[in-house]
């Protein structure tokens, strides 16, 4: 067992992109990549953390003689477009990659110091999606490299993938279509190198109930927001949750659920605010307005507010199967299982394929071993991801 990389000594949390020359292996890069603290905003991380990053690969690869390109996304933040332009007249192939990760509470390894344990690569943001865009980067510096060069070629890193997808919202609605001849886009998230062809999508709202505030003494002054929520939470359990019954083959059952709750403001006075924030998983084939309907139509009559949703798509095989049919030989060249998967979590997938591009997801990794305490991705993993997606921007 060893907390150093071979060629190179880990240390803490980076803030700027001179803190480590520019890498010479994949490994390498990923570690750097780990030492770039980008826990979302959401999650408690620091402003910027994701541009850092970015400022980092956006130098590395310009020393690699890749152009590379800033996508606004509202807010002032950026996604980092890198690409390999062969000529005009080519088709482009996008691979996709998100900066961000979830916090880092509770982790039983260094956050944001690479450590190999035989061969598995600890740190957050190993698995999901550090692996996947140190991968996808690598593959696409060897290209630019290369003789065999039958396409145009780009890298995308997002921002705000695990709160909003804000990153890839953006980068749908504006940058898209602008792609000219896009064969389509491979979503890099902890795939075990499986192609997924369909994901679930995901609705969630907040839901208000406001009361009168009165001394607890006398609470027939007042009303409390805090048992007219009981009543909603109760309509939904009984009534919402169960329509939430639809399967599909690849991606499971959708779900419903309450998750958080939140009231009051002392003990000695009747509580005049409550929300609540639900989740309703959306299998392929459901929308998020059929949803927000049952939803409306099961609170009807009892006095409520709710805030603005925030939708995930869901990913039909339908807009992947033709681009996983074309990517299917290099699958096959690399000893990859080349039949069509599904998954029950979301993913940017689900923006990029509603805005008309063909799309799947494959990346090196586990979901099981996402968001964990000591997080972790298998060196060969990403070994053979590196592998796997140069051959796919090689297929003839």
């Amino acid at each position: 067992m060893t907390n150093s990389w071979p060629h190179i000594a880990t240390v803490g949390c980076v803030d700027s992109m001179s803190a480590y020359p520019h890498p010479d292996s994949c490994e390498q890069l990923l570690a750097q990549m780990i030492a770039y603290e980008t826990t979302s905003l959401q999650f408690g991380g620091p402003a910027g953390g994701e541009a850092r990053l970015a400022a980092f690969l956006e130098s590395a690869a310009g020393d690699w003689g890749l152009r590379t390109r800033r996508c606004a996304v509202d807010g002032g933040a950026f996604n980092l477009l890198v690409e390999c332009e062969v000529a005009p007249d080519l088709e482009w192939l996008l691979f996709a990659s998100h900066l961000d990760t979830v916090g880092v509470e509770g982790m039983t390894v260094a956050p944001f110091a690479a450590y190999v344990d035989g061969d598995r690569i600890h740190g957050r943001g190993a698995c999901d999606t550090k692996g996947s865009g140190a991968a996808m980067l690598w593959a696409l510096r060897d290209y630019a490299r290369g003789a065999v060069r039958p396409r145009n070629v780009g890298v995308l890193f997002t921002v705000d993938e695990e709160a909003r997808m804000s990153g890839a919202r953006a980068f749908a609605a504006r940058e898209l279509r602008t792609i000219p001849r896009l064969r389509g886009i491979v979503v890099g998230e902890p795939t075990l190198m499986l192609p997924v062809v369909a994901h679930n999508g995901l609705v969630r709202w907040r839901t208000i109930t406001r009361g009168v505030a009165a001394h607890s003494s006398d609470p027939s002054r007042g009303r409390s927001a805090i048992s007219a929520m009981v009543r909603v939470v109760a309509e939904l359990e009984s009534r919402y949750v169960p329509l939430a019954s639809r399967t599909h083959p690849l991606t499971g059952r959708a779900a419903a659920s309450v998750n958080t709750i939140r009231g009051g403001t002392q003990v000695n006075v009747t509580p005049d605010f409550c929300e609540i924030e639900c989740d309703r998983r959306l299998v392929p084939g459901e929308s998020a307005e059929e949803a927000l309907a049952a939803r409306d139509a099961v609170l009807a009559g009892l006095a409520v507010e709710h805030g603005s949703p925030y939708v995930a798509p869901p990913l039909d095989e339908a807009c992947g199967r033709g681009l996983l049919d074309w990517a299917r030989p290099a699958l096959v060249a690399c000893r990859m299982g080349a039949a069509p998967a599904g998954a029950a979590y979301a993913t940017e997938a689900g923006h990029y394929a509603a805005a008309g591009a063909a799309t799947i997801v494959l990346g090196p990794g586990d979901v099981a071993q996402a968001h964990t305490r000591d997080e972790w991705v298998e060196r060969a993993q990403l070994l053979a991801a590196v592998q796997l997606y140069g051959t796919i921007m090689r297929i003839p």
